[in-house]
């Protein structure tokens, strides 16, 4: 026990190795990762965007930081299922906090985003965020479309999130639509998984209906997946309403008929040759949860993207 500490998040010494804290206590960061307002050494940033003011229905996803980061405590630092080994033995993660938003003027929060994910991104470190509603997704596609050009957008989502825009809403089910417009993503590289809404337009994106990815495996699912985003630069954007309520009752817009967690953690597994440049979770709403069983899988979603980034650092040091 002398060994032992508490509070890694803010005692850590180093970006590296486990933590020690008991899952029941201790300071709450994303997988116990150090706090660091400068990201500098790190590969990963966890960044939390508490913004909700742009949905559609069931507000509340602003507390989704918070409750994803609770969450993850779970994840005890035993190697991780199913990577079979700790994840930050070489893998340098930080949980960089929140982003600073003025709540009461919200025609400032996308540039807010934009500018504040921009200084992450020329650190070199991938960005993980955690929302926040849907609409976050757009100023930070922009953020990396800067620096990275036009992206291969790949959706895990229940709403294709193309409905019309005049391009200065702050909406959350138009910014895919605005994204394609602008020259953000490219649609002919791009794919929605899960959906189960209409909107008026596609954008030429490829969809996998809630009804058909039901009868594909996790292993046809992710195969499509890698045929339409080939090798080009990709970011993945999951939220969380993709799941079924069954899975995911904590969100502001669920819509019956998704796939169950495991089958989706199981598709993520597999996505591992994808050239993977950022990556988040939105939309999970806890005030409508049971038993956190909606922030468990987006802490375990998120966990799933470090896996992968981690095998990935490992391949390329051997």
């Amino acid at each position: 026990m002398p060994s032992k500490s508490i509070d890694h998040a803010v005692t850590a010494r180093k970006l590296t190795g486990a933590a020690s804290d008991p899952t029941y206590a201790g300071v709450l960061s994303f997988m116990r990762r150090k706090y660091a307002k400068n990201p500098k050494g790190a590969d990963v940033v966890v960044w939390g965007i508490p913004f909700d003011a742009a949905v559609s229905n069931r507000p509340g996803a602003r507390f989704g930081p918070q409750a994803i980061r609770r969450a993850s405590a779970i994840f005890d630092n035993d190697p991780q299922y199913p990577f079979s080994h700790d994840l930050f033995a070489d893998l340098a993660v930080v949980d960089h906090g929140d982003c600073l938003l003025d709540y009461g003027d919200h025609r400032k929060t996308p540039a807010s985003i934009e500018r504040q994910a921009t200084k992450i991104l020329n650190s070199g470190a991938f960005l993980l965020s955690l929302g926040g509603d849907h609409f976050v997704t757009w100023p930070v596609l922009k953020a990396h479309a800067a620096r990275h050009g036009k992206l291969a957008l790949v959706q895990f989502d229940a709403h294709q999130d193309t409905w019309p825009d005049d391009g200065g809403r702050i909406d959350h089910g138009s910014f895919v639509g605005r994204a394609v417009r602008d020259g953000v993503i490219d649609p002919a590289h791009s794919i929605q998984i899960g959906i189960r809404t209409h909107a008026p337009e596609d954008c030429g994106i490829e969809m996998l209906y809630g009804h058909q990815i039901e009868d594909m495996s996790a292993s046809d699912i992710a195969a499509a997946i890698l045929k339409r985003v080939g090798n080009r630069p990709a970011y993945l954007t999951f939220d969380i309403d993709c799941l079924d309520p069954a899975f995911a009752p904590g969100t502001g817009t669920p819509v019956a008929g998704g796939p169950s967690t495991a089958k989706t953690l199981s598709v993520l597994t597999k996505l591992g040759a994808l050239n993977l440049l950022g990556a988040d979770v939105v939309e999970v709403a806890p005030a409508y949860d049971h038993a956190d069983i909606t922030a468990i899988a987006g802490a375990t979603i998120a966990m799933h993207y470090l896996g992968l980034l981690a095998a990935k650092k490992a391949a390329d040091g051997r």
